[in-house]
């Protein structure tokens, strides 16, 4: 077994005034060579927008951008014709492929909004840009995975280029969840977003993260009240 872990307080930090940016793996001018990437999981950015702020439009090609809104909701535009807005309990992915453009503001011009982008490289290069979204509510995570990202038809999720899944649960203090990958050899990545669990003796607490390869499933139990994200992908070197 394999494990990395990384404290909330060793993330890479920019605050730019409209954007206060939190980052688990190395990602603009912040690099640290021990955390490139986990597998095929390059980017786990936890951003803090201002009211009437954003990213301009910028381009994308060969990922997969994933967006889940916490707090607030996202203005979101790009080349495909997309033009909307993303919600918290939305879950949203562009496979960017061959090429894609967009833009992300906050929707709000006065309240702040904190959502999660995170990159996972694909599977099948260079394939058609899409963009896709969902509402996933609550009560369907709580003590369980829900899963809202998976090239799997049985897992009525949100499609992705890659065989990676994401999941988000919302354990109650003192249940425990074991999480098994969908693919055989895939690592697992674990985000508490909220509240504090254990894992094999460890205390994760709020935005701590852990990657583990080389195990058939995890399991972590609830010390408060939590939410969770895991996020399966292959393994490289």
């Amino acid at each position: 077994m394999e494990t990395r872990y990384h404290p909330s307080a060793e993330r890479g930090h920019f605050n730019f005034g409209w954007l206060d940016s939190h980052h688990s793996f190395s990602f603009g001018n912040w690099h640290d060579r021990d955390k490139v990437h986990f597998g095929a999981l390059r980017v786990l950015n936890d951003d803090v927008v201002k009211g009437g702020q954003g990213f301009d439009n910028y381009p994308h090609e060969n990922m997969e951008i994933i967006s889940i809104p916490l707090k607030g909701a996202l203005a979101h535009k790009d080349s495909t014709g997309t033009d909307g807005i993303v919600y918290t309990g939305d879950v949203q992915i562009m496979s960017a492929g061959s090429g894609i453009s967009h833009s992300e503001y906050n929707a709000s011009h006065y309240d702040n909004a904190n959502f999660l982008q995170i990159w996972i490289f694909p599977k099948q290069p260079g394939i058609r840009p899409r963009q896709d979204q969902r509402s996933f509510h609550p009560d369907d995570r709580k003590n369980k995975w829900q899963i809202v990202v998976s090239p799997l038809a049985e897992d009525h999720a949100l499609w992705i280029n890659q065989d990676a899944r994401l999941a988000l649960a919302n354990p109650e203090a003192g249940k425990p969840l074991t999480y098994r990958p969908a693919f055989p050899g895939n690592g697992i990545y674990l985000f508490v977003v909220e509240g504090a669990v254990d894992l094999a003796g460890r205390t994760l607490e709020r935005r701590d993260g852990i990657g583990i390869a080389g195990v058939g499933e995890v399991a972590i139990t609830a010390t408060t009240n939590a939410e969770v994200l895991v996020i399966e992908v292959p393994m490289f070197a």
